[in-house]
């Protein structure tokens, strides 16, 4: 009966809401659980692979539950734009612009603070800053307000393994897709089917998951900041 339980819990956990349409889904109530921000070890080498990550945990008494890749970065891991963590901004908001998906206007932040998760167009988290405990920045948007990311063409042959964030509520949404799929079709999956209105593209080709309950650990290219839950 234990083992039973804590199945149901490890499944109620992951949200699992895998193969619908071709898409992962793991929802985060973050009332219950706490997002962090990993970039680099105690010794300041990034991290660059869960199983990496996992280990350093460990030796910290602590076991990595679920995790991501956190948006884009360049060649030397460092994050492309904005990385708040534990309420300490590590690199600043990017509101250059420049060549690339990041920089595909409007570009956006995905943060945690009191109040909860939210996503955001990234002009507007200044006036949120000082509240926040965890921010990352990427682009573009998926979602801002119920409408889809005016760039996004709905028939365009760009197709990747995507990952990206949405809120509602209280709940990160985290979702990876299992087939390729061009920025119109992922937008429209978590404006239609998950019913979010505000939703950010981490990446594309370096989308990753960790899940213990999934029992899944990609790796897919060496990452930067990954966003995950280590327990306890």
């Amino acid at each position: 009966m234990k083992r039973l339980l804590l199945l149901v819990a490890a499944l109620l956990f992951a949200g699992l809401a895998a193969a619908d349409g071709g898409f992962t889904v793991v929802r985060v109530d973050l009332r219950t659980e706490r997002l962090e921000l990993f970039l680099r070890d105690d010794a300041g080498v990034p991290f660059k692979r869960f199983d990496r990550l996992d280990a350093w945990l460990k030796e910290h008494h602590r076991q990595l539950e679920f995790a991501v890749n956190a948006g884009m970065y360049h060649e030397d891991f460092s994050p492309v734009g904005l990385l708040v963590r534990d309420g300490r901004e590590e690199a600043p908001l990017n509101l250059a612009d420049g060549a690339g998906n990041f920089f595909l206007k409007p570009n956006g932040v995905f943060l945690v603070s009191d109040a909860g998760p939210r996503v955001v167009e990234s002009s507007e988290y200044p006036a949120l800053a000082r509240r926040v405990r965890l921010a990352t920045q990427s682009g573009p948007l998926l979602l801002r307000h119920g409408v889809v990311h005016p760039a996004f063409i709905p028939h365009s042959d760009s197709r990747k393994i995507r990952n990206g964030v949405g809120v509602i509520g209280h709940t990160a949404i985290f979702v990876i897709s299992e087939k390729p799929v061009n920025f119109y079709e992922f937008a429209l999956y978590f404006r239609d089917v998950l019913h979010c209105r505000d939703a950010l593209y981490l990446d594309g080709t370096v989308s990753a998951l960790h899940s213990a309950a999934l029992h899944r650990s990609d790796f897919v290219r060496e990452l930067g900041p990954m966003l995950g839950i280590a327990s306890p």
